[in-house]
């Protein structure tokens, strides 16, 4: 069903203050105001504040294309997380229904080590979100792991690719017990390599961010220019200047702040990827999966 507009929706955003970039660029507007304000109070005592000069030194057009330019690169970044998050999905759901599907079962212990190769898939979504906010909550894992493979991540520093190794390993002892044709084991294998590389890929996200020289130039030119904003106005605006140039400053620093929002997609804040409900989506589909009863496994897997 395709969502209508709603109005009243509309105006609640416009005045929500919770997830808006408003909090973090407050300080910095009100000073740039509170600067404009006291010029304005220098030309109602009659002197000399108008510069028609400082209008040229920064044209709004070369402002207009940095921030555009720095708003659209953070975004490439947030969006390019969001889809590698997709590829864990998919990669993941796939993988499940084919460890479920294909590998055969010939003993109550070969139902075993199926069951607990489909928790680490789950179990690599956790360990990806984790290494990406930079946390290490072990308890998260008890549900997903064995007790030998617990103790084996536990002071590890890269838990997703350790967890991969135990699921590569099961595909490899499974294929020399006759569970799983080898041509079979490599699709398998391909879909544990993309997952590697949905993690390695975000991870790269994480670790490049947008160089500093350019960040700190854009930074310099927004308070040179909101700062000259008070001399080519206070002579048409008066007393108004201050709040005037406030209101300007929000919106200009607000369009910067929410590039250095977004481009690190990775964390807890409100504008940032909710790898959390990912992770749990992935983990419920793959619930879901290990559910179904195929015809060709001779044992149900029970949770």
């Amino acid at each position: 069903m395709i969502k209508k507009h709603n109005t009243k929706e509309w105006f609640q955003n416009a005045f929500k203050i919770k997830g808006s970039i408003i909090p973090r660029v407050i300080y910095r507007s009100l000073f740039c105001g509170i600067f404009a304000g006291g010029i304005s109070y220098l030309d109602a005592f009659k002197y000399e504040v108008q510069l028609p000069v400082l209008s040229s030194v920064i044209p709004s057009v070369v402002i207009g294309l940095l921030l555009v330019f720095r708003t659209n690169t953070a975004y490439e970044r947030f969006w390019e997380g969001r889809k590698l998050w997709s590829m864990i999905d998919i990669n993941s759901r796939n993988l499940a229904r084919q460890i479920l599907v294909i590998i055969e079962e010939n003993n109550i212990q070969d139902t075993i080590d199926k069951k607990n190769a489909l928790r680490l898939i789950g179990a690599f979504s956790v360990a990806t979100k984790q290494k990406l906010r930079r946390e290490n909550k072990i308890e998260q894992f008890e549900q997903f792991l064995t007790k030998n493979n617990l103790y084996s991540i536990k002071n590890s520093t890269n838990k997703p690719t350790d967890i991969l190794v135990f699921l590569q390993d099961y595909l490899q002892t499974q294929m020399h017990k006759g569970n799983v044709l080898i041509n079979q084991v490599s699709t398998m294998q391909s879909g544990v390599n993309n997952l590697l590389e949905g993690s390695i890929g975000c991870q790269r996200i994480l670790d490049t961010p947008i160089p500093i020289a350019y960040s700190i130039h854009l930074k310099q030119l927004l308070l040179l220019y909101c700062l000259t904003l008070p001399f080519q106005f206070v002579n048409q605006l008066g007393l108004w200047t201050g709040p005037i140039v406030f209101l300007v400053s929000i919106a200009l620093l607000g369009i910067e702040a929410i590039g250095m929002e977004i481009e690190n997609p990775f964390g807890t804040d409100e504008n940032d990827i909710n790898m959390s409900t990912l992770s749990k989506d992935i983990v419920s589909g793959i619930d879901e999966i290990t559910s179904l009863e195929p015809n060709s496994p001779k044992y149900k897997i029970t949770k």
